[in-house]
């Protein structure tokens, strides 16, 4: 599968402070990458050389075939951004807010065709000055469509929305891949990086320190999978220790073991139970979470400056 975007040695400082390292990556066309990383770690940094707002110190980065520090007009009608905030006039519509943008493309994506994507097929004469919050926002992803783009960046486009509208969200990203648009998604959301994410990124302090799809990050990274249930009464931890073989630990009532191969361990402690009459309340079997993982590789030492945001202004 051909790369949409090569990044090789990639270096940018602030103030004599480097806050992208040296990084590098790829990412394939047609899927949706997911880029992760606290507040300051360089995600906006570097999310903003790609889409040619920025300069970078060194490196080498090729987006659709191009250098974004010399961009074209045609590599610019190529790509879509959504950006964190945007400001729109109030008083159009949002059919005319889309239509006034759409202009501006070769070839643009029809009105209604955008409006459909987001969800919002009926809502085309609503004035911008009186759409909710998740509404605008779905605006905003309408601009980055509207021109038609073999590439979409979107920088945490579900902030603020609620749950329903989140998943909503979601549905419509997914559309947006079955048609080939290759997707970059920044997010604080890890449940979100989880589900939408073909592959993932985690940044820490300006340096990649995980990359693949979720199941090799918690393959790499994960620390397995945790069995656990509620004690009966009159049974202690030692006892389902000496009766399975496996480490147990407790923990508030509960009989917790952490393992690596949960088939041979729910095996062997569902037939001792039945074998010994015993309830297994409350059982649940947890596997390591993206956010598990993001939290283990990705969380900063010290707090740092939030430099992505600085780099923006």
């Amino acid at each position: 599968m051909s790369s949409s975007i090569v990044v090789e040695g990639l270096r940018k400082s602030f103030g004599g402070r480097e806050v992208v390292c040296g990084i590098g990556f790829e990412v394939s066309a047609g899927e949706c990458f997911g880029f992760l990383g606290h507040n300051g770690a360089g995600k906006t940094v570097s999310m903003e050389i790609l889409e040619g707002y920025l300069s970078r110190d060194a490196g080498r980065v090729s987006v659709l075939g191009e250098d974004p520090a010399r961009p074209s007009r045609q590599w610019r009608e190529r790509i879509g951004v959504v950006l964190q905030e945007m400001e729109l006039l109030p008083t159009l519509t949002v059919a005319e807010t889309l239509s006034m943008f759409a202009d501006l493309y070769a070839d643009s994506r029809s009105v209604s065709e955008v409006l459909d994507l987001v969800g919002m097929s009926r809502m085309g004469s609503a004035r911008v000055a009186g759409l909710s919050g998740g509404e605008r926002r779905r605006v905003d992803v309408a601009l980055g469509l509207v021109g038609n783009p073999e590439l979409l960046f979107l920088d945490e486009p579900t902030t603020g929305f609620d749950p329903a509208s989140r998943r909503e969200a979601w549905r419509m990203i997914d559309d947006l891949r079955e048609l080939g648009v290759t997707i970059v998604l920044t997010t604080h959301y890890m449940d979100e990086a989880e589900a939408l994410a073909d592959r993932l990124l985690i940044l820490k302090q300006g340096e990649v320190v995980a990359t693949g799809t979720y199941d090799e990050l918690v393959r790499s990274h994960g620390q397995g999978t945790t069995i656990s249930f509620r004690l009966p009464p009159g049974l202690d931890v030692g006892s389902v220790r000496a009766a399975t073989g496996a480490d147990y630990a407790s923990d508030g009532g509960r009989a917790v073991l952490l393992t690596a191969d949960p088939q041979r361990e729910l095996y062997r402690l569902t037939t001792w139970a039945e074998a010994a009459t015993v309830d297994l309340a409350e059982i649940e079997v947890t596997r390591t979470s993206l956010e598990d993982v993001f939290l283990s590789v990705g969380a900063q030492d010290d707090a740092q400056p939030d430099i992505d945001t600085a780099a923006s202004r």
